[in-house]
């Protein structure tokens, strides 16, 4: 079996059907789906065992609710391909995308291809990359601001880097944790333009709700994860952090930087008082600043 493909199932009884179709429709058939109940208590759970009896490749998983990296870990437990991905059960894929990426594995560890983020919203938008390959996850890191789309999904990975890799329960953003472990693993990391990972929003997810537990969450896990850092990246990290002390009232963990090439307007001025005062009166300004803008 070349490639695993884990879909998580909870309460989609609404888009399994269109995520599994476009799956089961592609024209590369050396797969297996293993598809993880998480506990649902919607027809979810049927619709995966009707997918089962229909599909000889396709196993299913019913176990109680356990999050999302808890129903990930369970599909790469029972995962038995070469390669492994992950897609998303209110997602889906492009026609011939499975045959376009698998075309491009060998001798790559990581292969990441575009996703279509936010399908049928306004913020709808197409992340595409050109024909790449970086030994050095460094490298890939910064080149690609992968940073800014560290998602599990819309990525072809060698099955054997999850040997001591797991998501972590019980934490939101948990492949923005997952991401660098596995890439300080990879030789080769690659990236392509063909195929299309379709991204659609969930309006009750993490990505749309997150308050300030959660962008602790995620600031922790950039911040765990030690990649390198460029005045960019730190840019990006300082909005997080800013958000989490007005939010939560927590001190700035980040450390100050001083910022030399930023763009916008906005980031000059972040930068030019963080230059000068440090972040620490940066976070302080913020908070004021969205306490007179509720006035």
């Amino acid at each position: 079996m070349k490639l695993s493909i884990v879909i998580p199932v909870y309460q989609v009884e609404t888009t399994l059907d269109r995520c599994m179709e476009s799956v089961v429709s592609q024209d590369f058939d050396d797969f297996e789906v293993v598809l993880v109940d998480d506990g649902s208590t919607d027809r979810s759970p049927l619709l995966c065992d009707e997918w089962a009896r229909r599909d000889r490749r396709i196993s299913v998983i019913h176990k109680q609710n356990g999050g999302l990296s808890d129903a990930r870990n369970a599909g790469i437990e029972q995962a038995s391909g070469l390669y492994i991905t992950f897609i998303d059960s209110d997602d889906y894929i492009g026609p011939g995308t499975l045959r376009a990426v698998m075309d491009r594995m060998d001798g790559n560890d990581i292969l990441e291809y575009p996703i279509c983020r936010f399908c049928d919203t306004k913020e709808q938008a197409l992340l595409a990359f050109g024909e790449k390959v970086y030994s050095n996850a460094d490298q890939y890191w910064l080149a690609t601001k992968a940073y800014q789309h560290t998602y599990a999904c819309n990525k072809i990975y060698r099955r054997s880097l999850f040997d001591d890799v797991r998501y972590p329960v019980g934490r939101v953003f948990e492949d923005a944790y997952t991401l660098p472990l596995l890439l300080r693993r990879a030789r080769v990391i690659a990236t392509t333009g063909e195929g299309c990972y379709y991204y659609c929003l969930n309006s009750q997810g993490i990505t749309a709700t997150a308050q300030g537990q959660e962008l602790r969450q995620l600031l922790d896990a950039h911040l765990e994860g030690a990649m390198p850092m460029n005045d960019e990246y730190y840019m990006r990290l300082l909005n997080i952090q800013m958000d989490v002390c007005r939010l939560t009232g927590d001190k700035p963990r980040l450390p100050s930087r001083h910022i030399t090439a930023v763009s916008g307007l906005k980031n000059r001025l972040k930068s030019a008082v963080l230059n000068t005062f440090g972040i620490n009166v940066l976070c302080n300004i913020n908070k004021v600043t969205h306490r007179l803008c509720r006035w």
